[in-house]
């Protein structure tokens, strides 16, 4: 298996690319499939390393799969095995899965208990699983983690409706104590919930099932308690972050791209901050067109001073594109301060923007101020290794604009969360090998 990209910079992108389905809406959607012993079929399902690491779980776990075609599946949870869940075999193939701590709130509410390695991810810091387990607790379960095996286990003979104000609007926390409460007893208050297009696209998809829901899209959802779910059919959303990718692609290699059925309606504040840092778009039904442009300028604000860049839970500016934003600053005209508010180590890949001649200053972990090059020189192509999935793909996208050869180290982490991003590229124009 390749673990390198080696990128030849300088190629100009022409062509229209469909975005893959999105990951981070796979990892609960599928989850949820163990909520009934019907049949639910599944599309625009992205065939990453994470979502078909969890679709291996679900069949061990005894879920039936089928794949009907590239990207659709049906599954069927009508004999699960949940001794499976105390094997080393689970501790292991869970424990290098985050999305895998999604399916206690299921197992919890259809079977009674769930058992849980601790999960591994990406390395941006700190990411605290208290928001579940809190709100699994408030449920009713009770709760165990052996430490010395790094192993949870939660069980619920009785679980009851409860008012759960979240620490944080966690939005796996959301979605595993939503998937909890569907078949509690008596009515579930989630305030201060996350209320993302994916978690919008969960709730839409347990209501067709029979659960009661409302407030979906808000921070307040309120929950009645069902007794039975029954099989559905869903379709996933276009990944956004592939779409922001794109865009940030487009600008940096001075490319012309259509991207093909975006959603427009469920991008939330993504569209206007691309627009700010100056590219240009034009929206055609559901498509986004970029024509190639030599030179963007960033915005400032009305008052003059700097643009100031800053992720927060939706409906703000989304954490995962906060590394493209900040790559395609570099050689934007202008300056802007880019300020990672929720994850403390996803700026540490500037150094190797700094190397490539990006002008950036890393003002603490959570701050970089980027001084746009306006192309007066090109990045140049250097050897570098990606830190995790997101920084991956904006550390591809700078090597596509750089001038020379790059070769990007670790790309298991770019083949976690984007599906032949190679050879998708590679279609458009661009030059990326694998060796």
């Amino acid at each position: 298996m390749a673990n390198s990209f080696e990128v030849t910079g300088g190629k100009k992108l022409k062509g229209e690319i469909t975005p893959q389905g999105a990951k981070n809406e796979a990892l609960q959607i599928l989850c949820a499939v163990l909520l009934t012993p019907e049949k639910v079929t599944i599309s625009n399902i992205p065939a990453i390393r994470d979502v078909l690491a969890l679709i291996d779980i679900l069949q061990d776990l005894g879920v039936n799969v089928e794949k009907l075609n590239e990207d659709t599946y049906t599954f069927q949870a009508n004999n699960i095995n949940l001794d499976y869940l105390k094997s080393d075999v689970y501790k292991k193939k869970g424990a290098s899965l985050r999305g895998s701590i999604m399916i206690m709130g299921p197992l919890l509410t259809r079977f009674k208990k769930a058992y849980m390695p601790k999960p591994g991810g990406d390395k941006i810091g700190r990411r605290r699983l208290d928001t579940h387990f809190l709100g699994f607790e408030k449920l009713g379960a009770k709760f165990n983690y052996d430490s010395h095996e790094t192993f949870y286990s939660a069980e619920a003979s009785n679980l009851q409706g409860a008012y759960v104000l979240l620490d944080e609007p966690s939005v796996t926390g959301t979605a595993n104590i939503v998937m909890t409460a569907v078949m509690a007893k008596g009515t579930t208050t989630i305030y201060n919930a996350a209320c993302e297009p994916y978690l919008q696209q969960l709730t839409a998809m347990l209501i067709r099932m029979g659960a009661k829901i409302t407030g979906s899209g808000s921070n307040l959802l309120v929950i009645e308690g069902v007794e039975y779910l029954k099989g559905t059919e869903h379709r996933m959303l276009p990944d956004m972050i592939e779409i922001g990718s794109f865009i940030g692609l487009a600008a940096m290699t001075q490319s012309e791209i259509t991207i093909k059925n975006c959603r427009l309606d469920m991008l939330g504040n993504i569209l206007p901050v691309f627009e700010k840092l100056g590219i240009e778009m034009e929206y055609r039904g559901d498509d986004i067109y970029i024509p190639a442009r030599e030179h963007y300028t960033i915005q400032k604000f009305i008052d003059g001073s700097i643009l100031t860049v800053a992720d927060g839970p939706w409906p703000l500016f989304t954490p995962d594109l906060i590394s493209i934003v900040l790559v395609v600053a570099t050689q934007a005209k202008g300056s802007v301060l880019i300020h990672q508010k929720m994850f403390e180590s996803r700026l540490f890949f500037v150094d190797k923007l700094i190397d490539m001649g990006a002008q950036i200053i890393l003002c603490d972990p959570h701050r970089a101020t980027v001084i746009g090059l306006h192309r007066a020189f090109k990045l140049r192509g250097i050897t570098m290794s990606s830190p995790d999935i997101r920084a991956g793909v904006a550390l591809l996208i700078a090597a596509m604009s750089a001038e020379g050869k790059s070769i990007i180290n670790n790309i298991d982490q770019i083949d976690r969360g984007y599906q032949r991003i190679d050879e998708r590229l590679n279609a458009l124009g661009a030059e990326i090998k694998r060796v």
